[in-house]
């Protein structure tokens, strides 16, 4: 198929067929009944059904208001030949489309080359005869026939073809090019939508096909927004009316605080590069989003708070926070999980434990579960479930975390000098 401008599509001869009918739909199907019962002469009709069918008429050329193509005759003899269709007025038009517009299946129809019946019976009642009916075809043929002639006939028949392909052919006719159709749709649908009263929940739900084959009349998407330099800062509470006993005004401003931070850095999250192929991340517990807020808290008291509320003490709750700083939740279970590995992540561990130096250079490491410790030094290697090592390092008579993680045990304990 060749475009030459929007309201004008030419498509080419098509090859001689045998044995196959002329429309396998039902508005192809209508078309031809306009041509049958309008042709005074059947014999012609007939005619120009075997000119189709033996590859006589040449490319076509649809318009707005008329088709054209050149029939030959058996002895090779040319005729311009037109067949002219009623175009829509503006007001048919508008009627049409705010139908069209109204019913998401419509558009989804037409937009996967189909003309629902309910369009064509709604239009009807709205007095806007979408396909042609006794006499709408109107034959012009060099021939000197004033009737439909077989030139003519030929060229209907061969039409039927093309609307079985792509029912915005009978719609050109009509008046309208398919990309303005889909723009006006689109807009119409924009409008329909935006002045829809809110939908009961039995009237909510839209077919998934019809959802996605709308999406081509859809307006664009706005560009993503960029990401703001630091989070927003929330209201403040400090008012001259007091507050309710029950409630803590530090502890909800902080709370807005930290919500705000954290919808700043998942933000940040989505728009970077790759975040579609990343998996989604798992919920934090309780307890782990505890130490997660009081490391971004600095009041003293928000902090006992959040220790007391999760059950540690705020030395163990330190700790915490510092093996969150390292590993987010993974380096928090480090450091709280003690945990005992099967027998198949415990060869895996083995094997990296031999690979990680060279023969004679590996040190001396004792394990409990899954917990390896240097022998002389304040050193010490955990496997987390996830299966990398996190360095420990011995103060004060307890186990602190001596940095990162590391996928293999050797780089894990050398990324923590011995003290």
């Amino acid at each position: 198929m060749n475009t030459r401008d929007p309201y004008e599509k030419t498509f080419p001869a098509v090859a001689p067929t045998r044995g196959r009918g002329f429309a396998d739909t039902w508005w192809g199907h209508a078309w031809l009944r306009a041509l049958e019962d309008s042709a005074l002469d059947g014999t012609q009709v007939k005619q120009g059904r075997r000119y189709a069918r033996s590859g006589a008429v040449g490319a076509v050329s649809v318009r707005p208001g008329g088709l054209t193509a050149v029939v030959r005759d058996p002895d090779g003899t040319a005729h311009r030949t037109d067949v002219l269709v009623q175009e829509f007025t503006e007001a048919e038009w508008d009627r049409l489309l705010n139908l069209a517009a109204a019913e998401a299946g419509y558009i989804a129809a037409l937009l996967d080359r189909e003309v629902p019946p309910e369009l064509a019976e709604d239009a009807a009642a709205a007095g806007v005869e979408l396909l042609p009916g006794i006499g709408d075809l109107d034959p012009r043929c060099d021939c000197g026939e004033w009737d439909h002639c077989r030139h003519t006939a030929a060229l209907c028949y061969q039409v039927a073809r093309l609307l079985d392909q792509d029912p915005f052919v009978l719609l050109l006719l009509r008046g309208r090019g398919e990309r303005e159709l889909v723009d006006e749709l689109a807009q119409r649908s924009t409008a329909e939508a935006a002045g829809h009263a809110p939908r009961t929940p039995a009237e909510e739900g839209v077919p998934a096909a019809e959802v996605f084959a709308a999406g081509a009349v859809l307006p664009a998407l706005p560009p993503v927004p960029g990401l703001p330099q630091a989070p927003g800062q929330p209201p403040s509470l400090d008012t001259e009316v007091e507050p309710e006993p029950h409630l803590d005004v530090d502890a909800v401003e902080f709370l807005a605080q930290a919500a705000a931070a954290e919808a700043h850095r998942r933000l940040a999250e989505a728009l970077a590069p790759g975040h579609a192929d990343r998996a989604p991340a798992t919920p934090l517990t309780r307890a782990e989003d505890a130490v997660r807020l009081t490391a971004g808290a600095h009041d003293f008291r928000v902090r006992s708070r959040l220790a007391a509320a999760t059950g540690r003490s705020r030395a163990d709750m330190e700790l915490a926070v510092r093996a969150w700083g390292f590993g987010a939740a993974p380096g928090l279970a480090a450091l709280e999980d003690d945990w005992t590995p099967d027998r198949s992540t415990l060869a895996r561990a083995r094997a990296a434990l031999a690979a990680a130096w060279a023969e004679g250079e590996a040190p001396v490491l004792r394990r409990v579960r899954a917990r390896w410790t240097q022998a002389g030094t304040g050193r010490q290697l955990r496997l987390g479930r996830e299966g990398r090592w996190w360095p420990y390092r011995r103060e004060a008579g307890r186990w602190i975390p001596a940095g990162p993680s590391a996928p293999d045990p050797g780089s894990a304990l050398e990324a923590d000098p011995a003290p």
